[in-house]
């Protein structure tokens, strides 16, 4: 096999923790979403961190932009441990961040991490000095700090440093190359400024998000070869729907492919009224599509054909992907490796007995005009025939079975 072909080894990183989860140094992948609410509100907060939580999210972000937020920050830590819910929250700090954190020393320890943007910190002397106040905070309180550059927010001073230099060069670089390079070096000199400030590298995640996916690629490819930071990956305002999932995919598949990437969120735009764990549930399935990671079983189906007109077939794919993901909840904490396990859903006898026959569990339907007669395959082995009206609930009561007998149960730790 062409090593084109094979993933790139992980790039060496520094680890960094935040709470009890591990970005870099070789951890998995860590998946994280940010909220919409208002963090002033504590009740609507929590139950969103809750929901993201739930999804999957190791990590969430909140907003902290007025004193409201910030004292509300303590409160929305202690409802969510009362509840057991106890996923690290990372706070989002933009233009008045130095001034929140000191005045509200409850807010800066309840937060696992801070979030700045060097770029909304202030301009000239004053960006120095309070970029510099929220580093020393970091250090006081022992948070880890996201360093996150935004090519919509780039330090103004910096990048005509950089276009005057570019300008006078025998080689001036193009307006894409020149925006790259602003955008690295707004990341490399701000984690140098911290690190003299004295936050260790072990305290240190790096970001550089842009909307469009050919740059996304390139500066990373950049960035990760400059540095050994530990790398948060994402599109900013990637979009809403398929353009925003489709867009994230093509620019994290790449780089991820690399062996580039330590923690990823996929910014997506929710429809009005729409499921802000989309996005969480979006950013396991690229990792597990890219085989890096497992949070839960993989449903196949057949896209369905001229021989499918029934719709039996969707609804029961449908119906065994919401099934799996919801009892997820329920089977991580009871079994080891469960994610891992393989279903299939065909529509008809053309692939649907060879695709059942390769998954964990798989059940054919006859396509369409003909009453839903359908072998079920466990292990490769056909071991019944579902007919009649109940087959959605006969065969989840398989996969319950499969779950019950195949999968070690953990045991209770003391």
């Amino acid at each position: 096999m062409s090593s084109s072909n094979v993933p790139s080894p992980r790039r060496k990183s520094v680890g960094v923790k935040v709470g009890p989860v591990m970005i870099g140094g070789g951890a998995p992948i860590v998946v994280q979403s940010m909220t919409n609410t208002d963090t002033a509100n504590e009740l609507a907060t929590v139950q969103q961190v809750e929901q993201l939580a739930l999804a999957g999210s190791e990590l969430v972000r909140i907003t902290v932009n007025t004193k409201e937020a910030a004292q509300a920050v303590p409160g929305i830590r202690a409802r969510l441990d009362d509840i057991g819910c106890h996923v690290p929250l990372v706070g989002d700090f933009h233009f008045n961040g130095h001034k929140l954190l000191t005045a509200y020393p409850d807010c800066a320890q309840a937060l696992a991490k801070y979030r700045i943007n060097p770029g909304n910190v202030g301009h000239g002397k004053k960006r120095d000095e309070q970029f510099s106040i929220l580093i020393e905070m970091a250090c006081k309180y022992d948070k880890p700090v996201r360093i996150g550059v935004n090519w919509g927010s780039l330090d103004p001073e910096m990048l005509a440093r950089i276009m005057d230099e570019n300008a006078r060069s025998s080689d001036p670089l193009g307006a894409s190359q020149v925006m790259h390079k602003a955008l690295i070096t707004s990341a490399l000199e701000s984690a140098a400024k911290a690190e003299e400030i004295g936050l260790g590298r072990d305290h240190i995640v790096l970001s550089c998000k842009v909307s469009g996916v050919q740059d996304l690629i390139a500066v990373y490819g950049e960035l990760a070869e400059q540095c050994e930071y530990a790398l948060h990956l994402g599109l900013t305002e990637a979009g809403m729907g398929s353009k925003g999932i489709v867009a994230s995919t093509a620019a994290l598949s790449v780089l991820l492919f690399r062996g580039i990437g330590d923690t990823i969120r996929i910014s997506l735009t929710p429809e009005p009224g729409g499921d802000r764990a989309r996005e969480v549930i979006v950013a396991q399935e690229i990792l597990q599509t890219m085989g890096l990671r497992a949070f839960v079983p993989l449903v196949a189906s057949c896209p369905g054909c001229g021989r499918t007109s029934s719709t039996y077939f969707q609804e029961l794919a449908e119906s065994i992907q919401l099934y799996v993901r919801e009892q997820m909840i329920v089977w991580r904490e009871q079994y080891e490796g469960v994610e891992n396990m393989s279903l299939a859903v065909m529509g008809c006898v053309v692939n649907g007995p060879g695709e059942s026959k390769h998954a964990d569990i798989g059940i054919s339907l006859p396509g369409s005009g003909e009453t839903p007669v359908a072998p079920v395959f466990v292990d490769g082995q056909k071991t019944v025939t579902l007919k009649g009206d109940h087959i959605a609930d006969e065969f989840r009561a398989i996969v319950d079975e499969y779950v019950r007998t195949k999968y070690r149960k953990k045991t209770a730790h003391a």
